[in-house]
């Protein structure tokens, strides 16, 4: 297939079935969405996939990392790939929930009542240093990152289709945090670092050092509405039960395993089938198989599992825990015909 130019949106050619024909299609439109991104965001290729997959999945992605390796950045260049509404929220210690998900005020003129939308009302929302707003604010987006809508004053407010909370937090930096917890966390389906770029990559951005923000510079590649038929077209992806009971078995092995003391859920396992039939779509196949499993398991797992106090004490993390679970679970030998 032609590659799209930038100005136009993308169609689709999704239709009842699943075929080879339109995963094809979903694959060559997901690298397209990448290479635009990388515009912006050069170097990190891999992350910039796991972010289209968390989007296409309708999920939601917490990237931790250090200050100025471009977290921000690459929120920003995927929200100027979609073309659809896109905010902002710096997250600060005196943030309100009301300045989040809206407030209902008297309106005079009309002797009524009426929702004003808060900015957690659009495509793609960008909450900056979320961890340093209050628990109380945080809690506020418990209810849409997971239904999709806001309750207010008794009234629920849809956000709409597609939805997606970019979340950004400084792992080095507590002062004037507060940490998130489970409840919140489990909301993500991904947790991502973004890491300092190579070599090549840093020389390229250095000569490039009179372009101030590089995502400003990306034009919408793509609708809203084919980001929907996208995540559609995804669901319909074939799982093997063998690679079903993978996933039950390694949740199963989490909660038991001696370094943690909080396992996967039931939502992380939905969250880990959702991501691997995504991924394995932009691969340009119509089923999942175990290495895609195993790849999604440190973003999909490693948010969702907690150490134990000895675990910490010893100096074990969680990457080694996943590590050892995937270790000692062999993986299905074989996919049936899908």
């Amino acid at each position: 297939m032609t590659a799209t130019p930038a100005t136009s949106p993308i169609t689709s050619p999704i239709t009842s079935q699943i075929t080879q024909e339109q995963v094809t299609w979903f694959a060559h439109t997901f690298d397209q969405l990448v290479a635009n991104i990388e515009k912006a965001v050069l170097g990190k290729q891999h992350v910039t996939r796991l972010a289209l997959t968390c989007l296409l999945s309708e999920g939601h992605m917490l990237l931790e990392d250090f200050p100025g390796t471009g977290k921000t950045q690459l929120a920003r260049a995927l929200s100027a790939t979609v073309q659809g509404t896109h905010s902002r929220i710096q997250f600060t210690p005196d943030l309100l929930p009301s300045d989040v998900t809206g407030v209902t005020i008297y309106e005079p003129t009309k002797q009524s009542f009426e929702f004003h939308p808060g900015p957690i009302f659009a495509t793609i929302v960008l909450a900056d240093e979320i961890n340093r707003a209050s628990p109380k604010t945080q809690s506020a987006l418990l209810e849409v990152m997971e239904e999709g809508r806001v309750t207010i004053d008794g009234k629920p407010h849809s956000v709409g289709e597609p939805f997606m909370v970019i979340a950004t937090q400084n792992p080095i930096e507590q002062a004037g945090t507060y940490r998130l917890p489970e409840a919140q966390l489990d909301r993500f389906l991904m947790k991502a670092s973004v890491g300092y770029p190579d070599h090549e990559a840093t020389i390229a951005v250095l000569a490039d050092a009179k372009t101030r923000d590089r995502a400003k510079t990306l034009s919408p590649l793509i609708a809203s509405n084919v980001i929907v038929e996208m995540s559609k077209l995804a669901d319909e992806v074939h799982v093997d039960p063998a690679i079903l009971g993978y996933v039950s078995r390694i949740a199963e092995e989490s909660r038991r395993h001696p370094s943690l003391k909080l396992g996967l859920s039931v939502r992380g396992c939905l969250a880990y089938v959702r991501c691997a039939k995504t991924w394995a779509a932009s691969q340009g196949r119509t089923y999942v198989v175990p290495d895609d499993i195993k790849l999604l398991a440190e973003p999909v797992l490693s948010h969702r599992l907690l150490l134990n106090a000895e675990a910490q004490f010893a100096g074990t993390t969680v990457g080694q825990a996943i590590d050892q679970i995937l270790g000692d679970i062999a993986p299905p030998a074989e996919r049936a015909s899908a």
